[in-house]
């Protein structure tokens, strides 16, 4: 039988049941990384009309929002509970899931961030020279398979283990010296993924170009990150193996994988490669190296997502979602 709450109740402010609050992600019970996608949405609150919503993790001061919404939460690692709650007139309502905060890295307060990269306009595609071979492209904007409902669709070909960059310019701040690299991956089963590479590249004050180039390889079985074995203006760019395993062979097909990848930077332009969490597990790198370019660029800020094929010819399919790079 459907309870009826007297409209006296609503009019004195008293918190009827929830019921009109969705929760599309995530779900009661979930494991996450952090931060985590929180989307939710309702149009009534305890019987009346939702004014606005926000949430709250255990007992912190709620984060105010509008009745429909879709942000990124940090919390630190462990077991919690999430609040999404409602609020209309004289009514407030909520709903609780129980969550567990898997390790990642730490991302002060105060960091800033740019959401859903993967959905900006202007994405470029080009095929790496520094690959053997030949590549070729093309992205799509697709809403399957998604975590946000906005999820970057890449197809590439190649022969001769060529690889393809796809890059995007997400903003120009010369000043942060920490970044995190966050990003949702989705391999299709069949794609001949040779090598993975994430990159962020960063025009600082004196007009050169830092790259904070990464990369799990399949040749040789390890995340690799580049360094600048030259001068600034002589570049000379070099993959160093770290002793951490990752071959993109090894990921699950058909599901999400989030990684992040933490670094930061001095002013001459040494920078130091923190750790890895691929699914939550921390791969320890905490190497430095030089990657200092004199590449008379603008000032920009530059994600890259590059894949390299597995070879003598074939294709691979990749989803990438979520993408976030957080920096401070």
């Amino acid at each position: 039988m459907k309870t009826f709450i007297p409209p006296l109740l609503a009019l004195l402010g008293v918190c009827v049941p929830a019921g009109a609050i969705t929760v599309t992600t995530p779900a009661n019970g979930a494991q996450v990384n952090s931060p985590f996608m929180l989307v939710a949405s309702t149009n009534t609150c305890g019987g009346v009309i939702a004014v606005s919503m926000g949430y709250s993790i255990d007992h912190e001061r709620a984060v105010i929002q509008s009745t429909s919404f879709s942000v990124m939460v940090t919390a630190p690692a462990g077991k919690h509970v999430l609040h999404v709650k409602c609020w209309g007139k004289k009514v407030h309502d909520q709903v609780k899931l129980d969550i567990q905060i898997l390790s990642g890295p730490a991302i002060p307060a105060n960091a800033l961030s740019v959401n859903k990269i993967q959905t900006l306009p202007g994405w470029r595609m080009k095929y790496d020279p520094a690959t053997p071979g030949t590549a070729s492209g093309v992205m799509s904007m697709v809403t399957s398979p998604s975590l946000s409902g906005e999820t970057a669709r890449f197809d590439t070909s190649f022969t001769n283990w060529g690889g393809v960059l796809f890059s995007v310019t997400y903003g120009s701040d010369p000043n942060p010296t920490n970044f995190v690299y966050d990003a949702q991956v989705w391999i299709e089963a069949g794609s001949q993924l040779g090598n993975l590479e994430m990159d962020n590249n960063q025009v600082t004050a004196n007009g050169h170009t830092i790259i904070y180039a990464f990369q799990c390889a399949g040749d040789s079985n390890t995340w690799d990150y580049s360094e600048n074995a030259g001068t600034p203006t002589a570049p000379i760019v070099h993959w160093v193996h770290s002793d951490q395993f990752c071959n993109p062979l090894d990921w699950t097909p058909n599901e999400w994988h989030h990684v992040q990848v933490s670094y930061s930077r001095d002013d001459a332009g040494n920078v130091t490669y923190h750790s890895v969490w691929l699914d939550g597990v921390e791969a320890p790198i905490n190497q430095t190296v030089n990657s200092d370019f004199d590449l008379r660029w603008a000032p920009v800020l530059i994600a890259n997502f590059q894949m390299d094929g597995l070879g003598a010819n074939g294709s691979s399919t990749l989803y990438l979602d979520n993408l976030t790079l957080y920096c401070w």
